[in-house]
Formats: structure tokens, sequence, C-alpha cells
């Protein structure tokens, strides 16, 4: 079901969060390693937007995005605990998959422009304004609660899911999970291509940042 690199992708954003959570604020030794891993998770979501358009279907958004109606009929079911399996994401889980890139999207860029008025500063600070700046130092701490409470709804609906029956944790490790009725195996994007977009994304935060 999980591509390799959608689940490298994954674990690999869950350990850079964590690391900037601890972070975030500490030393300035510590606040430039804040910043290295902010430029990687900042290349990591670049990525994933690309897989998202090339890569396998399941990862694609095309196959999870589901319209209102249907996120609506789904939320039913699980407060009725009907829920049965979804290949992929389930439709809940899609729009929650856009919602934490679109915060994570905001956090990382406006990381770019932040200052703490003392030594810190973004690699694009002193492109804007001190005003533009502080707004955008304000959106970024803002924002990073908002991504805590994200990130506890995602996980007490991983541990829901787990109570109904899918242990969707296991699926994100072993790339395994019970597919929905009907669905059939489809082979998996090639792995040159993940390569060439993680590149390409690399690539772009370095010119970026420099």
């Amino acid at each position: 079901m999980w591509d390799l690199p959608t689940r490298l992708f994954h674990w690999l954003l869950v350990g850079l969060f964590a690391f900037m959570w601890y972070s975030g604020g500490a030393s300035d030794e510590l606040m430039h390693w804040h910043m290295r891993a902010g430029y990687t998770l900042l290349a990591l979501l670049i990525f994933r937007v690309l897989w998202g358009l090339w890569g396998s279907r399941h990862s694609r958004f095309v196959s999870f995005v589901a319209p209102p109606r249907r996120v609506w009929g789904y939320a039913r079911a699980v407060l009725a605990r009907r829920v049965t399996p979804a290949s992929g994401h389930n439709p809940l889980g899609g729009w929650m998959v856009l919602v934490l890139l679109a915060s994570l999207l905001t956090q990382t860029v406006t990381g770019l422009f932040s200052s703490d008025d003392i030594s810190i500063d973004g690699p694009l600070n002193n492109t804007v304004s001190s005003s533009t700046a502080g707004w955008l130092t304000s959106v970024h701490h803002l924002n990073f609660d908002l991504l805590l409470i994200l990130a506890g709804v995602h996980i007490a609906a991983v541990l829901a899911h787990r109570v109904l029956g899918e242990p969707l944790t296991l699926a994100m490790i072993t790339g395994r999970k019970r597919a929905a009725a009907g669905d059939t195996d489809e082979p998996f994007a090639p792995l040159w291509r993940a390569l060439l977009l993680a590149l390409a994304a690399g690539a772009a935060v370095w010119l970026l940042v420099s």
C-alpha cells in the first residue's frame, strides 16, 4: 500500500519535527541546527508535494482527497463504529494530510524570514521589512501551536483506528495494510523517480537559502 519513499518521508518528518520542537528557542548553537533541520524539512515537504503528483497510486493526492459529501459520510460511519478499511488514506485522513502539509509549509517558509531580534535571523530575513519579518515571526510561533494540536489529533485518530481494528502505524512501517473490498495491487512508482524528485527538492531549497 505505502511505497518506501512515502514511509521514509513520514518517519523523517516525525524525527525532524521532534528535533525542531526540542531545539526551537534554545541556545544559539542548537538554533543553528534548528534552522538546518528546517531546511531539510522544507525539502522533504517539497518532495512530498511532487510525490503527491507523480508518485505511487496511494501517495498521489488525486487518490485520497475526497469530496466533502464523502468525508461527511465517513465521519458519520466513524461515530457509529461502522468503519470499513480504506485503501490508502481514508477520506478524513486524506484531508488531514493536506492540512498538515499546509501547516508545515507555513512553518518552514515563515522560518526563513524569522528573527529573534538578537543573534539568529532566517536566511531571507533581510529581504523583507522589519515589520513584515516581525509579523512572519509571530505566525511562525503561533502556527507551531497549531501544529502541536494537529499532531495530537493525528495521534488520537491513529489510536482510534487501532481500537477499530485498523493498525495504521504498522502499515506505515511495513507498507502493507488491508485493502478495501475489490481493490487490487498496482506497481509502485520507480525509486529512480523518487530520487530525482528528492534531488530537485533539495536543490531548490539549497538555491533558496544560499
